[in-house]
């Protein structure tokens, strides 16, 4: 398979925050085409300060027209292992050194602003959702992100109300405790 992709643009990542709070993700990466071979060595370059030489990762192999069992990466090779019972849009990438890294894998052919809300609702801190989650609450609330629009404009005039943070949450005070 020929690729079109260049070698020498940045992988398309957004991590979450290095912060207590512990999420099912990592984060996610926008890859600009499905040619696994060809996008690999960006991201492996991109992630390598953070989690170390990667040397495995897992997909389901649905979503990858072809499916190499390993991939050379600037001096060294990334073993892939391929489970149809992995989330088709989740890949675990396995680095020697520090553990595993949980990317959601945002469709290439997905539009910039359907993939700037999937990429910035898998690098929240402390997400608690999965990426079939992600993703299926990105196809629902996609058409009505106009609406949503609209109204983030509203309460941005709305007076800000003090919440206090409790885990990734952002809880109302009660009643009783409101000035």
């Amino acid at each position: 398979m020929t690729s079109t992709t260049d070698p020498t643009r940045q992988a398309r990542l957004a991590l979450t925050p290095k912060t207590s709070l512990a999420g099912l993700l990592d984060g996610a990466w926008w890859p600009y085409s499905r040619d696994l071979a060809a996008e690999l060595p960006s991201l492996v370059d991109a992630l390598e300060e953070r989690w170390g030489r990667i040397t495995r990762l897992t997909a389901n192999p649905a979503p990858w027209p072809t499916v190499p069992y390993a991939v050379p990466v600037h001096g060294h090779t990334v073993h892939i292992g391929w489970f149809t019972e992995q989330a088709r849009d989740r890949m675990i990438l396995l680095s020697c050194s520090l553990g595993r890294c949980d990317l959601l894998v945002v469709p290439p052919e997905a539009g910039s602003a359907s993939a700037a809300r999937l990429m910035a609702a898998a690098s929240a801190p402390g997400n608690v959702h999965d990426t079939e989650a992600v993703m299926s609450a990105e196809s629902a609330d996609g058409h009505a992100s106009r609406e949503g629009a609209r109204a983030a404009d509203r309460e941005a005039h709305w007076p800000k109300r003090a919440r206090p943070v409790v885990g990734a949450r952002m809880l109302p005070l009660p009643r009783s405790m409101r000035r």
